[in-house]
């Protein structure tokens, strides 16, 4: 059974690089390469042949979630909406980070840092991390490879998302994914740029760490970003008592960003899994409700604005976190003046 899965991956996978491959190829050159002759930038031709994958990648991942998850927001809508103006920027944010380059230029800026450090630890008897050799047989095979290397992205994908609700100033950078009170399939990619660079960063690092291969990397930001997209539709689903605890559901992930309860309710919230709900549940921050509640933060019910387009989201970001700095400094100064005073 599982050498026809893995058979059957590998087909998929190989089909789907070579559409990628075919579309790279025919792009790069009718389109870009005479640009490059032209502009005379022809010493990154390589380079920007690279990123074309990544680019490719991203538009058919964009194409694929519209044609599959807009149909099922406008048949079975969590919410009804009178309009979806206030999605459109949530649509600017996707074309922004699902393109890849983030994602790309970390993995192959930091591959350098990396195998020097790997030969560091060479040299001095520290052995880096096989995955493929951990249970020869069965780690080696392609699919269960991929698969430890999916859970072990997502356990510290848990973290860096659970950590970003638990320090102020992490949290005002994430509180702009959180201010959308209009969940929808775009709603994953609103984010400010600087949360999507250290999460770009550490995906990146890890991966280099596990010794993820480029190729299985393409794949791995593919699916997981594609899940998360279904995570944030607008969609009255949810899988059913198991089938909610093996994978994030858009119900239960609806519940993470209900106002009340996704950072504000619990200690420090809760239903922070990235794919698998399983963190939650071995940390305690699980909670299964069903029930279709409101979204976004609290505070906006008291007229607090966190920006409507993309570049006042990302600018009132920055003074949320200079008024937290500045009243850190106050309440630091007040309790010297105190000290010294007894």
């Amino acid at each position: 059974m599982l050498a026809f899965l893995t058979s059957c991956a590998h087909w998929a996978a190989s089909g789907a690089d070579d559409l990628v491959s075919w579309l790279q190829t025919l792009v790069y050159v009718k389109l870009l390469q005479p640009l490059l002759f032209y502009a005379g930038f022809m010493d990154v031709d390589e380079d920007t042949f690279d990123a074309l994958y990544w680019v490719i990648v991203g538009v058919l991942e964009i194409g694929a979630m519209y044609a599959v998850l807009r149909p099922l927001e406008a048949l079975v809508p969590a919410e009804k909406w009178r309009d979806r103006k206030s999605v459109g920027v949530d649509a600017v944010y996707t074309w922004i980070t699902r393109l890849g380059i983030f994602n790309l230029l970390f993995f192959f800026a930091l591959q350098p840092v990396f195998d020097r450090a790997q030969s560091w630890l060479r040299l001095h008897g520290v052995m880096s991390v096989d995955i493929d050799n951990l249970w020869p047989g069965v780690t080696t095979v392609p699919l269960v490879t991929f698969a430890i290397y999916l859970i072990v992205l997502d356990f510290f994908g848990y973290w860096y998302h659970r950590f970003s609700h638990r320090f102020g100033i992490w949290w005002e950078l994430h509180a702009v994914h959180h201010s959308q009170r209009k969940m929808s399939f775009w709603c994953d990619n609103r984010n400010h740029l600087l949360d999507v660079l250290g999460q770009s960063c550490m995906f990146a690092a890890i991966a280099l760490v596990i010794g993820v291969p480029p190729a299985q990397f393409v794949v791995l930001v593919a699916l997981t970003n594609f899940v998360q997209n279904v995570q944030h539709a607008n969609i009255r689903w949810h899988f059913g008592w198991l089938g909610e605890r093996l994978i994030v559901s858009p119900r239960f992930h609806r519940r993470h960003h209900a106002i009340g309860y996704g950072h504000e309710g619990t200690t420090y919230g809760c239903n922070f899994g990235v794919l698998f709900p399983w963190w939650d549940m071995m940390f305690g921050s699980a909670s299964f409700n069903r029930e279709i509640e409101p979204t976004g933060i609290r505070d906006q019910l008291e007229g607090k604005s966190y920006g409507e387009g993309f570049w006042a989201q990302q600018g009132l970001a920055f003074r949320r976190i200079a008024r937290r700095l500045a009243a850190q400094r106050r309440a630091s100064g007040d309790t010297r003046d105190d000290t010294s005073a007894a």
